[in-house]
């Protein structure tokens, strides 16, 4: 049986042309080909006067087959089928029913008219997947909204609401009832003319301050990224150049990158965040629907995760264990929604909505009747298997009852207790409002029902799971661990702190390995090397170690391995840490940048490797998520084990 991916019915003599290749509508070869027909076979039929163009579903199109990216283009190619449309001597009206991203939101500029359903929105994403647009987005979308608006829709990646749309002269109206009545009533009202075209639309150059101050702009945001200043060059062509001229180097570029590095990384990320929010071993297992949670704990980690629930429409209790640090965690949790409104991601009527869904409470009882329960409280067995203890008393065997602990074993902290099919670790990062990643750790008796409802929270929540073994630092700080090592090993090599990190900055990470312990702290990770040599380890004295016992802690001290100036977080190179260091380092040749770097991923891609094998991660893949979406890692570069697969390819000629 064959699927008409595009479905037309007449009436009237306007053409309503349907997509119908959900859930994403997404331009593939068979659209392509369908579409093209179409276009050509309306063009040649006196009777239609209008077409209209919308989709099944909730999206009208939300890009291009992305699978198709690794094979050779084929025609017809969607700049060609675009420009048929733009060129027809009858009107075509997009009706967008959804989102149109990518060469969806491509196709509606080609068209002449748009109407938006008020859910609709608009947007050109490429730059995400390490590409730009490839079918006119470039050009067209600057003629119709303004340079500077549309430099940040398609460098950033931004959406456009359908409010924004029509107020930048890209809607031509919002549907105020049903979208394709009043589509094709809109339709029945056009006669003369057609709207300009983009292509003969002005567009007026603004000088080279213009260039060069939005390059650096750009270059900045784009961490390492090449896609962002690569539209950006597109753009300023058809500018300086003309609509053709840009589109011919709008179509280089998206071809060239398409075959980047950069491309493919993202790409690999792309199916990967997909796969981890559907999982296949937990299709057709329903999650226990969540309505109340509970959060024991509210300190930085606790209120974060209680934030992170109200913002998602669950009702929160954050319980502490006395009033005062119940307040404080209180206004914890207030000035996160606080600083949300600050930076746009809601309003202060949303920022009190997200407020009146947490009630702080002293002690556990009120969690009686949660169907969540996480607790964030100190990384101490003793303390949180009490807590649980008093958990198993107060809910009953349906809730689920989650630790958030970072180094401990779970299964010592429920060992024993009754309806362990409930119990589960949720390792939340700090900040756990902000952080995508959410490590999921079944037990040896979490029920299925139980870890598909972790995955659930995860997506309600914004978050990418990452399913992890029961082992010492799950994933992400078992690899951390080793990152750290390699660093100090380097440092006995003879580079220095400040040379490591601009080593791995260079690489495309926020902060190199140094920074970030002076931020975190030195004592954390000094306790818990302390507290293996109590257990006899063997762990001979590194230079972290040394440091911590002459007093410098990091920023918090005034020094860790750099200087702080007070009330300053720039840090300087510290004589003072050198000295400290020095008996220790080994003569002999000083690492370079890239070898340095080099040293840094290889020795994380190396424990990712372990993990794998020891089956504490499902695929490697799931490595390269924790690291990107706990740990900083570049996106572009794909996540660790992506990169060194990669890398080991070119080495062997691609074989």
């Amino acid at each position: 049986m064959t699927i008409d991916l595009i479905r037309r019915s007449d009436s009237d003599g306007i053409a309503l042309l349907t997509l119908a290749n959900p859930p994403v509508n997404a331009l593939g070869l068979a659209v392509r080909q369908r579409l093209a027909a179409l276009t050509a076979d309306l063009e040649a039929d006196e009777s239609v006067r209008a077409v209209v163009l919308t989709a099944e579903g909730r999206v009208f199109v939300g890009g291009a087959d992305i699978a198709e990216f690794d094979r050779p283009p084929e025609a017809p190619h969607l700049p060609d089928v675009i420009a048929a449309i733009e060129a027809s001597r009858k009107p075509w009206i997009a009706a967008l029913n959804g989102a149109a991203l990518g060469g969806g939101a491509e196709l509606a500029l080609g068209c002449h008219y748009r109407i938006f359903a008020d859910t609709a929105r608009l947007g050109l994403p490429e730059t995400s997947l390490g590409l730009i647009p490839g079918a006119g987005g470039t050009q067209r979308l600057p003629r119709r909204i303004g340079l500077a608006p549309a430099i940040e829709v398609i460098t950033a990646g931004r959406t456009l609401s359908a409010a924004e749309a029509r107020g930048a002269g890209l809607a031509d109206r919002i549907a105020a009832g049903e979208l394709i009545p009043e589509a094709l009533a809109f339709a029945r009202t056009l006669k003369g003319a057609l709207p300009q075209p983009s292509p003969a639309a002005p567009l007026a150059d603004p000088g080279p301050a213009f260039w060069d101050e939005t390059r650096a702009r750009t270059a900045r945001a784009a961490r390492g990224n090449p896609a962002p200043a690569a539209a950006l060059e597109a753009i300023r062509v058809g500018v300086a150049e003309g609509f053709a001229a840009g589109l011919r180097a709008e179509r280089e570029t998206f071809l060239r990158l398409r075959a980047s590095d950069e491309a493919a990384a993202l790409r690999h990320l792309f199916f990967a965040e997909r796969a981890a929010l559907r999982p296949a071993a937990l299709r057709g297992i329903e999650p226990v629907p969540l309505t109340r949670a509970g959060v024991i704990g509210g300190g930085t980690m606790g209120s974060g995760i209680a934030a992170a629930l109200a913002a998602a429409g669950l009702e929160v209790r954050l319980t502490e264990t006395g009033p005062e640090s119940l307040e404080a965690g209180l206004e914890r949790v207030e000035a996160i929604f606080e600083a949300q409104v600050k930076r746009g991601l809601t309003d202060r009527a949303g920022a009190a909505e997200r407020m009146a869904r947490v009630t702080g409470t002293v002690g556990l009882g009120a969690l009686a009747d949660c169907d969540l329960v996480i607790e964030a409280v100190f990384e101490d067995l003793a303390v949180k298997r009490r807590v649980f203890e008093e958990l198993v008393r107060l809910c009953g065997p349906e809730a689920i009852l989650a630790t958030n602990t970072s180094y401990l074993d779970p299964e010592r902290i429920v060992e024993g207790l009754p309806h362990p099919q409930r119990f589960i670790a949720l390792h939340f990062f700090s900040p756990a409002q902000v952080m995508k990643l959410l490590e999921i750790v079944p037990l040896t008796a979490t029920a299925p029902r139980t870890l598909a409802t972790g995955v659930a929270l995860a997506a309600r929540l914004g978050k990418i799971p990452v399913q992890a073994g029961n082992g010492e630092g799950f994933i992400g700080n078992r690899i951390l661990k080793r990152y750290r090592a390699e660093a100090e090993a380097l440092l006995l090599a003879g580079a220095t702190p400040a040379e490591i990190d601009e080593a791995m900055r260079a690489f495309g990470l926020g902060m190199g390995p140094f920074e970030m312990q002076d931020m975190a702290g030195l004592d954390i990770a000094f306790r818990a090397r302390e507290a293996a040599r109590a257990l006899g380890q063997d762990l001979p004295e590194g230079p972290g170690d040394r440091l911590v016992r002459a007093g410098r802690l990091g920023r918090k001290s005034g020094g860790g391995w750099y200087d702080y100036a007070p009330s300053s977080r720039l840090p300087q190179p510290s004589p003072e840490a050198a000295a400290l260091i020095a008996p220790l380092v080994t003569p002999g040749p000083r690492p370079s940048g890239t070898e340095i770097a080099d040293r840094l991923i290889a020795a994380m891609a190396e424990e990712g490797q372990r993990i794998c094998d020891e089956g504490l991660a499902q695929i490697p893949s799931d490595i390269d998520l924790v690291e990107v979406h706990g740990y900083g890692f570049p996106r572009h570069k794909g996540g660790p084990m992506f990169h060194a697969a990669r890398k080991a390819r070119a080495r062997t000629g691609g074989a």
